[in-house]
């Protein structure tokens, strides 16, 4: 487990970086039958990326929203999350081909949704925090004294942090 890393810390990143949304809407919750499945399906798709270092998933973060649950998903390219989309062998295409037989039968009982981006630029802050975030799927780093102000490490983008080596936990 992830200890706190005290300081100001942020995150470090070459490359290209895609920021995934992706979430369920829950609404009729006394249907069970038609939201249970698509959500037992989202953590089968992330154990099943999370053990290919070759998915281009490089983290994500669990979080629940007002209605529902909700993943945010930090990768490589948006060439790997496409591929994934798309791969018949895999988890997601026959979840997908599922919830849409499931949805069929009760239109609006369970919406799914997500937003993708491209990030050309990112700035990010963690103080006295474990690692999270974009600096967990990425790499952590301490903030060195140029980039002290968010302004700064939103300027160089992806190289925000010093060249100081990276500091996993204290």
């Amino acid at each position: 487990m992830s200890k706190v890393v005290n300081g100001r810390m942020t995150h470090r990143h070459e490359g290209e970086l895609v920021v995934f949304h992706i979430g369920m809407q829950i609404n009729r919750w006394w249907r069970p039958d038609l939201w249970v499945p698509a959500f037992i399906a989202m953590p089968r798709m992330l154990r099943e990326l999370s053990m290919d270092e070759e998915s281009g998933l490089l983290g994500y973060t669990l979080l629940f929203g007002s209605g529902g649950p909700y993943v945010v998903q930090y990768w490589s390219s948006t060439e790997r999350l496409y591929a994934y989309a798309s791969a018949p062998s895999q988890e997601h295409r026959p979840a997908w081909t599922a919830f849409n037989k499931a949805a069929r039968k009760a239109p609006g009982a369970v919406g799914i949704w997500h937003e993708t981006f491209l990030v050309d630029r990112a700035e990010s802050i963690y103080v006295a925090t474990k690692p999270m975030g974009l600096a967990a799927a990425t790499e952590h780093v301490a903030v060195g004294k140029r980039h002290d102000r968010a302004q700064a490490r939103f300027v160089d983008g992806r190289t925000a942090a010093s060249a100081q080596a990276p500091v996993t936990s204290h």
